[in-house]
């Protein structure tokens, strides 16, 4: 009797086993097979976005900002890069047109807190623009001298340095949206604007919260008729922390593949590859990251009726100070000096603008709401950029 109740134990424990090495294996070939597959798919995104962003990389000739004693590495030390959007398209690119920058936002990243601070700047702010020598709108600096002029403008008007820059176009913007389908906003109101070919009124929205494709989106972000351009500044900001927030969640893992596509072919950048990487540590923080969003305050201000925004020196100074503790950089007595001295030299060029532009170099653009002049007007003054302008 012991014999046969040992014998059934035995075989029970068997069973047991058996059963239980059949149950593991249920469970972990399946994990097995997942964990090769993500390792795949990780592989297969790496790769990609290495030929995408080494294939955007461009080299703009700069060691470092001149604003900067030495060589800064985002993997260790506090940077800063400026983003460009700017208003080019297929069409614009076969009229040869130049392009100028329909936003403008720079952002501070702080390695220690992994915090970004993002401040963006009016298209039609008045500043000093070192490629011409003179004042006009901070949008023209693009049209002027490209990307260079750009960051020297910003430079020399927010005196920080501009360490890394990105660059892209409608289509990049555009594509970004749809690949991660579409982000949420509310709508201040109805209207109607130009999609990213230019064909006008293309896009009609209404007021209220809505998910918006990427044309949607874009004409959201562009649109200022019914505000102003420190709106449409928000705007800007408020979908680029609603990207950042969507495309960060684990629900667009697999739409990365589509938003790298969207990018590499829009996208122009001084990054290389490894340099991205290094801003990972950030995006690993996904919705816990702290983003503060600045504005840069002013006035409306329209001499021979040519509208502009004059940003307010005191509320300047601020959100200057702010990105530069923000850098952690130090505010010697010499930098203090050539502050005072630039805002003298500023008031300077403002009071010379006029006499200073070269006859046929000045750019008449649209009026705000109010203002805005009717382009079938006998007297409305056109040139390249009026023409470029009036298709929105």
């Amino acid at each position: 009797m012991p014999s046969e109740y040992n014998s059934r134990s035995t075989r029970k424990r068997t069973v047991k086993k058996r059963y239980l090495r059949k149950r593991v294996k249920f469970v972990l070939i399946p994990l097995l097979i997942l964990f090769i597959a993500v390792l795949s798919y990780g592989g297969y995104l790496y790769l990609k976005a290495n030929n995408a962003l080494s294939g955007a990389y461009e080299d703009d000739e700069r060691d470092k900002s001149e604003l900067r004693n030495e060589y800064v590495d985002p993997k260790f030390d506090n940077v800063s890069i400026l983003i460009m959007g700017v208003d080019e398209n297929e069409k614009r690119k076969e009229d040869n047109a130049s392009t100028r920058t329909d936003a403008l936002i720079l952002a501070t990243l702080n390695k220690d807190d992994k915090s970004v601070k993002l401040v963006s700047i009016p298209r039609d702010s008045l500043v000093y623009i070192p490629e011409v020598g003179y004042e006009d709108k901070i949008t023209h600096a693009h049209a002027f001298g490209g990307t260079k002029a750009t960051i020297e403008t910003v430079e020399n008007k927010l005196e920080l340095p501009v360490d890394y820059y990105v660059k892209l176009n409608f289509h990049a913007f555009v594509d970004v949206v749809n690949a991660i389908n579409g982000v949420e906003v509310d709508v201040p109101y109805e209207f109607k604007e130009s999609d990213s070919d230019d064909k006008r009124d293309n896009i009609h929205l209404y007021p209220g919260v809505q998910n918006l494709n990427g044309e949607e989106a874009l004409a959201f972000s562009r649109t200022r008729y019914k505000d102003s351009d420190i709106d449409r500044g928000k705007r800007q900001l408020e979908l680029i922390d609603s990207v950042i927030d969507k495309s960060t969640s684990l629900t667009q893992i697999l739409n990365y593949d589509e938003i790298i596509d969207a990018v590499g072919s829009n996208l122009s950048t001084n990054m290389t590859f490894t340099e991205i990487k290094s801003f990972l540590s950030y995006a690993t923080h996904g919705r816990d990251i702290d983003v503060e969003q600045l504005v840069l305050e002013g006035e409306d201000y329209q001499p021979q009726d040519i509208f502009y925004w004059k940003l307010d020196e005191t509320s300047l100074q601020n959100t200057i100070s702010k990105l530069r503790s923000h850098l952690e950089l130090e505010d010697s007595e010499e930098d203090l000096t050539e502050s005072e001295s630039a805002e003298n030299d500023d008031q300077t060029h403002s009071e010379e603008t006029n006499e200073q532009q070269p006859e046929g170099e000045t750019y008449q653009e649209e009026q705000p709401a109010e203002q805005h002049q009717n382009p079938e007007d006998e007297n409305h003054q056109e040139n390249e950029y009026d023409k470029v302008e009036e298709s929105w």
